[in-house]
């Protein structure tokens, strides 16, 4: 008797919808809504991939239906919870303290190396690379930075056609997030996730598989006194973990 009311525990835990607010607005979503209308790739997300995606929309306050946040899975391959360039702009120009950026690309033009602004290249350039700078109020200098084409080109349809476009992006998108790590620190987009999961790699695939219900109330647990992007990782970290300490207890225990 005990199991059947654990497992009817369990499936209203499942199903149950997480509600939250963005700029004013009511956000519901739920594992079935993220897994059939918010999630692309060939790969099966498991529901703790779904899980996290959606307590991270919860405490970062992005709202997924305006495709601020999306989940993607390939294949095998852990899920990857990307963000949109404008999420990034919102949640910038929310903060008080933001003032302004500024960004173009940098390109070798008759030998030289040449800063430009916007995304405007002559024909004859080699785009080497992009630049931004991110001004807030309570700082004296603006945060800047360059990185290169080489390091975030993907050789697809979008980089081929709008090089100068694209490469810019990334340059805003790296600044806005080491000016405002609080806001920004664990949010990426499409264009650098897979130089994040580099970093994070060996990590993401010793992660084990927990029991649903298990992950959810975890979860729940320890987002429930997280304050910054630093601490959002912290708990990722803390999470696959635990998962990972279970599973050892039950291959021990078998």
């Amino acid at each position: 008797m005990s199991n059947v009311q654990n497992e009817n525990t369990a499936v209203v835990e499942t199903e149950k919808k997480v509600v939250y607010e963005v700029n004013g607005e009511s956000v519901t979503l739920s594992r079935a809504m993220v897994k059939n209308y918010l999630t692309s790739g060939n790969g099966n997300v498991s529901d703790q991939e779904v899980t996290m995606f959606i307590q991270l929309c919860r405490y970062q306050h992005l709202n997924p239906f305006l495709n601020e946040a999306y989940l993607v899975k390939f294949g095998g391959n852990p899920a990857q919870i990307i963000t949109s360039k404008e999420a990034f702009m919102k949640r910038a120009e929310s903060n008080v303290n933001y003032d302004g950026i500024e960004a173009g690309c940098i390109v070798e033009r008759k030998d030289e190396i040449v800063y430009t602004k916007g995304a405007f290249t002559l024909k004859s350039d080699r785009i080497v690379g992009a630049w931004a700078d991110v001004f807030r109020k309570d700082r004296e200098h603006p945060t800047h930075v360059e990185i290169a084409f080489e390091e975030f080109n993907k050789n697809q349809a979008t980089w081929k056609s709008m090089p100068a476009t694209m490469i810019r992006k990334s340059a805003m998108v790296n600044a806005l997030r080491e000016a405002f790590p609080q806001d920004l620190g664990a949010l990426y987009t499409e264009d650098d996730k897979d130089i994040n999961a580099t970093k994070r790699s060996n990590k993401v695939e010793e992660r084990k598989e927990v029991n649903s219900t298990e992950a959810g109330n975890v979860l729940a647990n320890k987002f429930a006194n997280v304050q910054n992007a630093k601490q959002v990782e912290e708990v990722k970290e803390e999470v696959a973990n635990d998962g990972s300490q279970n599973e050892e207890q039950t291959t021990a225990a078998e």
